[in-house]
């Protein structure tokens, strides 16, 4: 990300190539608001450590609901990492969010041991 331009660039081939391209780990890091405005995506993954935010007080922190609501407005789909509790994952659900990963949906596993299975 230390040359935006080629950044840009190279997504957006990406993009025209059938990819989606998602901004990973937002709120921590190098994620900024910069990036969602010139980088050419269409999810962004909210970082884990928001989630058990979610539960401190009973309701979703304001943060985690400022960055649902902003994704939505920039029409990207929004996922939440790091779900671990059917609390959490409902919380999320009324909050609007498109998708979830994490423990509560399924472990790591290799890949001759998946089952998909489903959870609403």
């Amino acid at each position: 990300m230390t040359d935006i331009d080629r950044a840009t660039d190279t997504l957006e081939r990406l993009r025209r190539l059938g990819f989606e391209i998602a901004l990973d780990d937002f709120g921590t890091g190098y994620s900024s608001l910069t990036y969602l405005r010139r980088l050419p995506i269409q999810i962004l993954k909210i970082d884990r450590s928001f989630i058990p935010l979610t539960m401190s007080e009973g309701a979703p922190s304001q943060i985690l609901t400022s960055i649902v609501r902003l994704a939505h407005e920039m029409k990207l789909r929004v996922v939440a990492e790091g779900v671990e509790t059917a609390e959490q994952a409902g919380m999320l659900q009324k909050l609007g969010c498109d998708l979830a990963q994490g423990f509560y949906y399924g472990r790591p596993q290799q890949t001759e041991n998946l089952e998909i299975q489903y959870r609403e």
